[in-house]
């Protein structure tokens, strides 16, 4: 299975980006696509999270009411849109798969990654 996310970029503070992230390898019947994001010199944390079951979805407070997560069964693809970006957004933002659907937050329990897409927000 390989995971590619495209879209990062620079943008000025309160602008928007649209991130996607195409899954490929297999199909799956059940899974949870997730964004996370690591800034330089912190560890990676959780951004959002959608569920292909039920198309639930599962959002950090920090970007709750800015970005919105959503998906394309068939193209296997997941989106990010970002508004309102902040300067404090600025990571490497990085897409993974968790097969099972065993968790939105916990990193250790996506079982594929992909290459991560950097954005850049200025102020």
């Amino acid at each position: 299975v390989q995971l590619q996310a495209f879209g990062g970029g620079l943008v000025q503070a309160g602008g928007s980006l649209r991130l996607a992230c195409v899954a490929s390898g297999r199909t799956f019947s059940s899974y949870t696509m997730a964004w996370f994001r690591q800034a330089p010199g912190k560890e990676r944390e959780f951004v959002a999270a959608i569920r292909r079951s039920d198309s639930r979805t599962y959002y950090t407070d920090s970007v709750k009411g800015r970005f919105t997560i959503s998906r394309d069964i068939a193209k296997m693809t997941v989106y990010l849109q970002m508004d309102c970006l902040k300067p404090e957004d600025t990571a490497v933002y990085y897409c993974g798969l968790d097969q099972w659907e065993t968790t939105w937050t916990r990193l250790d329990e996506y079982d594929y990654w992909g290459q991560g897409t950097l954005v850049t927000v200025s102020s």
